[in-house]
């Protein structure tokens, strides 16, 4: 039985199905042109072909079920190839919004087309702002557009203000009344949860200024610092300016999540050490357990193989130095099998210790290959088993204990020369400092 939305749409609407010969022709012309992007050619196409300013256009998979193995244009507007008939329903609107093709969402605002009309379950708002395209969403708001209006999956525009490039989408969408909290139906994310997460600080200082909520929760009970700090941005950058202004701002630097969870089990989990340093310097407790029982510490050892090149070992002095309890010597075998190819790891953990045992059977846990390319520091970790350690070191781990988790700030008052700090914070190459 059809719907009450479709019978609608159909008595407004000229509809080009490809079922249709004018209709095939005109979707696959309209095809050819979008993976062109020949703006004016569309226009003018639109000119021509269509009669009714919001006809609904089905832009289905049905050539390409016929050459599975046929190469799709990334601009084309179809549906996954499948073994099932798919329906994909957009409208002129739609598809120049989503392209920016500015001229041609004039002429067909102009021609009274309805900038809130949704045939596939996303505005042209949605569309424009997804691509980034401000002055799209000029015109479309110009014309009345729903700043607020919901996609099918329950989105607003705000909400799909996801790159650099949507900035200034989300200014516009804000000045007439965005509201700046409205959460995702499904995970319940706010527009600053998804910049957060998505590495825009832009957008974060904007939604900010504009009264976003900062400790609002998400389905998973995350706050935006901690999906900050989860991030799928790679641009570390981002994500610690982010985390400073959250933090600027009041954000709860020990919020937890499901999990229990706090920002810096994720910061760890990722050893950007600048963010864990930021962290802690907000006061956060450095030896937290999440619900496992993992600490941040055995965050980084765990994933310090995965994140050699963010320099694991950076993460793990900022810990020690800030208080973290180290492993205990019955489980350094373990973090040896973790952490064997980081050698300036193992010689910081080493050089925790008092007086550590080294075993001459963790040797077995080592691969040969790792052994051979870090040939030097293994054969000198391994003459120490049974020596006793320095005065030296005797001496830097009597004052640490003395500080605790203190270390990093007050080792930096002590009127010694610069080079003894560095000694006293495990600063310097540690691979060769295993005195």
């Amino acid at each position: 039985m059809m719907s009450a939305k479709s019978r609608s749409c159909q008595a407004q609407a000229q509809i080009c199905n490809a079922d249709h010969p004018a209709g095939s022709r005109f979707v696959r012309h309209l095809k050819s042109l979008l993976a062109s992007g020949e703006e004016e050619a569309i226009t003018q196409l639109l000119k021509n072909h269509i009669k009714h300013m919001d006809a609904i256009i089905e832009l289905d998979n049905d050539d390409w079920m016929k050459e599975p193995t046929a190469e799709i244009p990334p601009q084309v507007l179809l549906g996954l190839w499948s073994l099932e008939y798919t329906q994909e329903l957009t409208s002129p609107l739609c598809i120049t919004s989503s392209h920016g093709y500015t001229d041609c969402v004039r002429y067909l605002l102009h021609r009274r087309a309805n900038p809130n009309a949704a045939p596939g379950g996303r505005s042209p708002l949605h569309e424009a702002c997804a691509g980034g395209h401000d002055a799209c969403v000029q015109l479309l708001l110009d014309y009345g557009a729903n700043p607020n209006q919901r996609s099918d999956d329950g989105l607003t525009p705000l909400h799909l203000c996801e790159t650099n490039s949507s900035l200034r989408c989300a200014e516009l969408l804000l000045q007439r009344g965005a509201l700046v909290n409205e959460t995702t139906e499904a995970t319940q994310e706010s527009p600053l949860h998804i910049a957060a997460r998505s590495g825009l600080p832009g957008h974060v200082d904007l939604y900010l200024q504009r009264g976003a909520l900062i400790s609002s929760r998400n389905s998973e009970d995350e706050t935006p610092l901690i999906v900050a700090c989860v991030g799928k941005s790679a641009d570390e950058k981002s994500r610690f300016e982010i985390c400073r202004l959250l933090l600027e701002k009041g954000a709860d630097p020990e919020a937890q999540d499901q999990q229990n969870r706090r920002p810096l089990h994720h910061a760890c989990r990722k050893a950007e050490h600048s963010l864990v340093e930021l962290l802690l310097e907000a006061g956060v407790d450095v030896n937290a357990a999440d619900y496992s029982g993992v600490q941040p510490l055995s965050l980084v050892l765990q994933n310090a193989r995965l994140r050699h090149e963010k320099r694991p070992h950076l993460s793990v002095r900022v810990l020690l130095n800030h208080g973290a309890r180290c492993v205990h010597p019955a489980y350094f075998g373990k973090v040896l099998r973790f952490c064997s190819g980081l050698p300036d790891v193992i010689a910081l953990l080493y050089n925790t210790y008092v007086n550590l045992h080294v075993s001459s059977q963790w040797r077995q846990d080592i691969p040969d290959d790792v052994i051979y390319s870090h040939h030097s520091f293994y054969t000198t970790f391994f003459s120490l088993s049974g020596r006793v350690r320095s005065l030296q070191h005797l001496c830097r781990f009597t004052l640490r204990k003395h500080f605790g988790s203190q270390c990093y700030r007050f080792i930096p008052l002590l009127p010694v020369p610069t080079v003894i700090k560095d000694y006293l914070l495990l600063v310097g190459e540690q691979s060769s400092s295993l005195l």
